[in-house]
């Protein structure tokens, strides 16, 4: 480590030596603070020593994340030998590796531009490199359909990091998820390339124009865009019952072998990364929680007033385990960032994005999944439920010194 303090030490000084090359000093710096700790101190006032910073706080939600990358991948190549009927001597190893091969240019496509888009960023404006985007950098990937134009991706990626974060100031200054900014961004500009039956199974165009998909074993939608639209092609899915039985019980549910975004399909994979980020304080159980009160209590609701409707009949558990709703739970609705401050207001926030988000994918059936929409209302009401808090809390204690 020495070794590598003293190279980071050389290149710091050889870059303050003339203002021509001390611009670039950001990207070597955004280099040496993710390995070493930054060596700044506070002049004044109180403060706490502590380890952890925030390139550090980000590298634990990427950790967090790698169960969903990596059940992500395995699922990738699983539904691709499901579609592909000459694909049936696959290996488990085989499909991760197909997997890995869709996936990880997605993931190496976001850095690649996001990262860059920083960078230009902090030499035009002279400052260190900000590290929301560590985070977001991997969020982007997971959340996308995995036949997604990687072009696509990079003019997402670059529109959410702009607009969602530059232009507020950076890192800890943005109103809105910059993930979901970036995945807003994608679906209004390029809808029959983010929704669709073809779009959540690798190569399921290119299969069925070859002739070699295997209809009688996936239809490339979602569960809940099968469900939305089963009347259409599914005389099986006539009844709720015929829908569970056709390999979409709550178990099947809980892991997550369907077509969907990389990363939001397994519920088992995304919870073990939000018990990390619990144990380790990162994210806010209150949100959570109140995210999960608010979506579950909004599905008990609606199926109370479903009628004939199956997709509002289908239980509140189902609804909660497809679609985005689990990883939305843990990794968006809790961003510090764009999430309320106030304790009491994190209970609201967390509430009001879970009802919106089932409210959305129930109410409109030709946007089966509204996870992505109720959280960015929900951001942008963030700053107003901090403000009603804080208002109600003076006004509660001046009404106690006056009867004092």
């Amino acid at each position: 480590m020495k070794f590598l303090r003293k190279i980071f030490d050389n290149a710091h000084a050889k870059l303050n030596k003339s203002e021509k090359t001390k611009k670039f000093f950001p990207l070597v710096d955004s280099v040496d603070t993710l390995m070493f700790t930054p060596n700044h101190t506070t002049k004044g006032g109180a403060h706490i020593r502590d380890g952890i910073d925030l390139k550090r706080t980000m590298m634990f939600v990427i950790l967090a994340l790698i169960p969903c990358l990596l059940f992500g991948m395995y699922n990738v190549g699983y539904q691709h030998v499901l579609a592909n009927a000459e694909a049936a001597d696959w290996t488990n190893v085989d499909m991760f590796l197909h997997g890995a091969w869709r996936v990880l240019p997605f993931v190496v496509v976001s850095y690649a531009v996001g990262l860059g888009v920083e960078f230009i960023f902090a030499i035009k404006n002279g400052h260190a490199v900000q590290e929301g985007y560590l985070v977001s950098g991997m969020l982007i990937p997971l959340i996308m359909p995995i036949d997604t134009p990687l072009w696509m991706v990079a003019f997402a990626v670059v529109f959410g990091v702009v607009i969602g974060k530059e232009v507020f100031g950076g890192t800890g200054m943005n109103v809105l998820n910059v993930a979901l900014t970036t995945r807003a961004f994608a679906f209004f500009a390029y809808p029959t390339s983010m929704s669709g039956n073809n779009v959540w199974v690798s190569g399921f165009s290119d299969l069925k124009a070859a002739g070699n998909l295997n209809v009688d074993a996936v239809s490339g939608a979602t569960p809940l865009g099968d469900l939305a639209s089963f009347a259409q092609d599914e005389p099986a899915y006539s009844t709720l019952d015929g829908f569970i039985d056709n390999g979409n019980s709550l178990m099947d549910a809980f892991w997550g072998l369907y077509p969907g975004s990389i990363g939001e399909t397994s519920v088992f994979a995304i919870l073990l990364g939000g018990v990390f980020l619990l144990m380790t304080g990162i994210a806010s159980w209150r949100v959570m929680f109140s995210f999960f009160a608010g979506g579950l209590a909004m599905a008990l609701v609606l199926n109370q007033v479903a009628g004939e409707d199956v997709y509002m009949q289908l239980p509140a558990m189902h609804q909660l385990m497809y679609g985005g709703f689990f990883f939305g739970m843990v990794f968006m609705i809790t961003d510090p960032v764009t999430a309320a401050q106030t304790n009491s207001g994190k209970f609201i926030y967390g509430a009001l994005a879970g009802i919106l988000g089932i409210l959305i994918r129930i109410v409109n059936p030709a946007y089966p999944e509204g996870i992505m929409l109720a959280i960015l209302i929900a951001n942008v009401c963030a700053p107003l439920i901090d403000h009603m808090v804080i208002s109600g809390n003076i006004k509660r204690r001046l009404k106690r010194v006056k009867t004092a």
